[in-house]
């Protein structure tokens, strides 16, 4: 049986990713060999992060020793893999999801309601600073770069009053504790595939393929696919602050997404629920454009 080589980030983070993905692959008896690749988002520390970043800062990379056939298998959070497709190259599995809200990590305050006017709040998305501006206008939105443990590390030296990170990572690195305050997906809307690995292959590696299919989750899968739809209608060629949340009801999907101004003070909203993931996405996000959203993505 041949050892199968996985890319990933060298960041805590994604090595946690790796190692959890290679001992899901040993258990079932398959040999893996996990293979650091840097990427463009690992030397890109300074700056705000959605002034230098384009689709795929974190996967590239990766993507390309995919295609060139230097790995066999990459690991990505699902929420840096562009919704474009990569020639030759398919999501195979996306396992059972993690929690997928927002988390606030306070030092001076424990929550967003006990902020201070003026309270310094570190977020690295536009995204989130854009939903933040909308329910704090009154709060100083600073740029922050880095991984977890240098974004939580940058929060104990001062340098900011709180900071906003997905619960999904502290959890799996086993920060959890240093939570806050957890935000409400259903307003706080989090990115499309947040809390969600996504693991790719070649798409004519039919013997990778199959190892991986037992990895996936349906259920992780559908709500992934309803939300990244729904982000490629919605972005086309740009990049714009928006959030999507997808859950079953029974034998349908929910879909809640939002697109907001730069600035918070546009705000728009929709939800839905369709037995199809990917007619839930195009719906969700066509609805959003009749309402205006394109006015309010940026062209990059």
């Amino acid at each position: 049986m041949p050892t199968f080589r996985l890319g990933t980030r060298g960041s805590k983070l994604a090595r946690w990713q790796a190692e959890w993905v290679a001992a899901q692959l040993a258990a079932k008896g398959h040999a893996v060999e996990i293979i650091e690749i840097r990427t463009t988002g690992d030397t890109q520390q300074s700056g705000p992060i959605d002034s230098t970043t384009s689709p795929g800062l974190f996967t590239k990379e990766i993507q390309r020793s995919l295609v060139a056939g230097e790995v066999d298998l990459a690991v990505h959070s699902l929420k840096d893999l562009p919704t474009q497709p990569v020639e030759n190259l398919t999501l195979a599995a996306v396992p059972e999801r993690e929690w997928v809200a927002d988390a606030l990590i306070g030092r001076t305050f424990r929550t967003l309601a006990e902020a201070p006017h003026g309270a310094v709040i570190g977020v690295g998305s536009l995204r989130r600073r854009a939903q933040l501006a909308h329910l704090r206008p009154d709060l100083v939105l600073a740029d922050i770069r880095g991984n977890v443990d240098t974004r939580l590390r940058k929060l104990d030296e001062g340098q900011y009053d709180a900071i906003m990170l997905a619960e999904a990572g502290l959890a799996r690195l086993g920060w959890a504790k240093r939570i806050t305050e957890r935000l409400d997906p259903a307003t706080f809307i989090p990115a499309p595939g947040q809390g969600a690995l996504g693991i790719e292959c070649r798409t004519d590696d039919a013997e990778t393929r199959a190892a991986l299919s037992a990895l996936n989750d349906p259920y992780s899968l559908a709500a992934v696919t309803a939300e990244r739809t729904c982000m490629a209608k919605l972005e086309g060629g740009c990049l714009a602050a928006l959030g999507a949340w997808a859950r079953s009801n029974g034998a349908k999907l929910v879909l809640s997404a939002t697109v907001l101004s730069d600035d918070g003070r546009r705000r728009l909203d929709y939800i839905d629920s369709k037995p199809d993931p990917k007619t839930l996405g195009e719906i969700v996000a066509e609805a959003l454009l009749s309402q205006g959203a394109a006015k309010l993505l940026r062209s990059r």
